[in-house]
């Protein structure tokens, strides 16, 4: 009997409008009323992944930044984390700093972010349709360098990195896989995602990618929920 379903959100469980369908809503809470833990797998920061949970209810756990954090919703607190050291971060934003290329950085409360482009825009297009508490909290900063550098116990999650152009991005890749104790998500193909601005559906299309430390993994995250929650992997299905 499957006792636990990890889903995967952006691509998977989303539209591409970031928008979860009633059918989804129903058949997930069918899950819930049955026993079966349905934890919420994604990139997103914290308050992001409460928002979504809190639509569909009845959920104890969700995973964020990739498998950077385990979250307990029910008490409110993180029960697992692996999460980049903030020198790693310092090293990554000036190299993308000197070489001019988008990027962003996630913590477990926040986005920071110098512009609103690529990914960033999309989560901001996704705000506009919500109420105030489901919001995913963006912080839009100038000099994201210092701002870090002064940052307080934050746990960071993840680097996104973004550009419209291959040769430019694949060079800037290059150069942070050099970085010793991160780990960069393999690309091969453009993101794309839909945003509607009035009537009209526009196509935002870029590379992005992925900069978390090492051994940060969904699987690794769930492996942990299965532990806690003395799963075998028979009874365990991933969705992504």
């Amino acid at each position: 009997m499957n006792k636990l379903i990890a889903i995967d959100l952006d691509g998977t469980m989303l539209n591409s409008y970031g928008e979860i369908s009633q059918k989804t809503k129903e058949t997930l809470k069918k899950c819930i009323d049955k026993g079966v833990e349905i934890v919420l797998a994604s990139g997103r920061p914290i308050d992001s992944m409460k928002a979504i949970a809190n639509e569909i209810g009845g959920m104890n756990y969700f995973i964020s930044g990739n498998g950077a954090l385990v979250y307990d919703i029910k008490n409110d607190k993180i029960i697992y984390k692996n999460c980049l050291e903030k020198e790693k971060v310092l090293e990554i934003i000036k190299i993308c700093e000197e070489n001019s290329i988008a990027y962003n950085v996630y913590t477990d409360k926040t986005i920071i972010t110098k512009s609103l482009k690529f990914n960033v825009l999309y989560y901001h297009k996704e705000n506009l349709k919500k109420e105030e508490s489901k919001k995913t909290n963006i912080s839009i900063v100038e000099n994201m360098y210092e701002y870090v550098k002064e940052m307080k116990e934050e746990n960071f999650l993840k680097i996104t990195i973004c550009d419209e152009n291959s040769s430019i991005f694949n060079s800037i890749i290059k150069k942070i896989r050099e970085i010793q104790g991160i780990e960069v998500l393999d690309v091969s193909h453009m993101s794309r995602k839909i945003i509607k601005q009035g009537t009209e559906e526009i196509p935002i299309e870029y590379y992005y990618t992925e900069v978390s430390t090492q051994d940060v993994d969904k699987w690794n995250a769930i492996t942990f929920l299965m532990e806690k929650l003395n799963l075998s992997k028979e009874e365990v299905i991933a969705i992504r």
